[in-house]
């Protein structure tokens, strides 16, 4: 399969693809030292101090047609499982209430799953995930209840939600390679009758909200201070709309002026411009992943792919996919070349660069 690249040739690149390329098969997990609500996974983190590559995907959840697909979780997330274990550290929005119980927000659309979702997940090749986002509660107290539960049961590293907000905001933290990372995840979009409800505080349970731009502003210095390498996971933007909205373009500058080195996210179900700004790297929009939602589904989309040593972003792959009946699979040939091309015309009005 031909694979269309983005890729910015900067000192040390020709190098990282021998060091954190390999082939297929399940990864060494990273050597992981969290003070997450969830404990992660630790193994040998490889060879010290070379690049690392970081994959990013969009909103994932196990819902109608695509819940079969946890009777066989080591599958379940399909033919891309590849593209992310090979990656030395993967992540996704897990856009959905892990629990079975619960009574159903008022709202057109809710999710859940079973705690099943997170085997299926590691199976998959993925490290991390984000919940911070407008469905992590859509089966209230009690499914925000079985979700920490199922988070402290399996170990799997989860961000932006907690049993307070110190909790949904902390970072997971993970050394790859010598390289300290630190992982955040907070959401912009909650529906506005939900917005108390879903938010931590001090006193109660719930998601870490980016519409509290000081509070997760400072949560990104406290971890400049305390990692290499700052990525914040977001939720983010107008469903459809291809261009970021100007909160959106005020944030990523806040968090990049307080230390971010990488700041992505969803939310739109389609893909928006990535690039870079003052150095560091932003993307508006990785769109749907592993999704089907009536009359929200874009079959286009991608895994973006950042190579990375410490603080600098070495190189940037955009991989596309396309989505059938909720499932990714990985573009090759003229496909691949149409999509990529029109990923990056959606840059036009990010206000991001193309290069450093």
């Amino acid at each position: 399969m031909r694979r269309t690249v983005l890729m910015f040739a900067l000192a040390g690149v020709a190098g990282a693809a021998a060091a954190c390329g390999g082939g297929g098969g399940a990864k060494s997990p990273p050597h992981a030292s969290s003070s997450s609500s969830s404990s992660g996974r630790a193994a040998a983190g490889g060879a010290k101090d070379g690049p690392i590559t970081v994959a990013f995907a969009g909103d994932v959840h196990f819902n109608g047609r695509l819940a079969a697909r946890l009777a066989d979780p080591a599958t379940a997330l399909g033919p891309t499982i590849p593209e992310l274990t090979r990656a030395d550290l993967a992540m996704v929005n897990l856009e959905t209430a892990i629990t079975t119980r619960g009574k159903k927000a008022p709202k057109e659309f809710t999710f859940r799953a079973p705690a099943s979702a997170f085997g299926a997940l590691r199976s998959a090749g993925i490290d991390v995930v984000t919940m911070a986002n407008n469905h992590a509660m859509d089966y209230g107290t009690v499914g925000l209840h079985d979700s920490l539960a199922a988070i402290k049961k399996t170990g799997f590293p989860t961000v932006g939600i907690g049993a307070n907000a110190a909790q949904a905001y902390r970072p997971y933290y993970v050394t790859v390679k010598g390289d300290r990372i630190a992982v955040l995840g907070a959401t912009q979009v909650l529906d506005d009758n939900l917005v108390t409800a879903w938010t931590a505080t001090t006193k109660k349970g719930g998601l870490a909200s980016a519409k509290n731009v000081p509070r997760l502003v400072k949560e990104v210095r406290a971890a400049r201070r305390a990692a290499d390498t700052v990525i914040v996971y977001l939720h983010w933007g107008q469903e459809k709309k291809p261009c970021p909205l100007p909160q959106q373009r005020t944030l990523a500058r806040a968090l990049v002026r307080a230390g971010a080195d990488v700041v992505v996210g969803g939310h739109a179900h389609i893909p928006l411009g990535g690039g870079f700004m003052k150095g560091r790297y932003v993307d508006y929009g990785l769109g749907n992943f592993f999704f089907t939602a009536p009359d929200r589904n874009d079959p286009d989309s991608g895994i973006l792919e950042l190579t990375l040593r410490k603080r600098k972003v070495l190189g940037a792959e955009w991989k596309p996919v396309f989505i059938t009946k909720g499932v990714p699979r990985l573009l090759g040939g003229r496909a691949a070349t149409r999509s990529h091309t029109k990923w990056e015309g959606l840059r036009r009005c990010s206000g991001l660069a193309a290069a450093p």
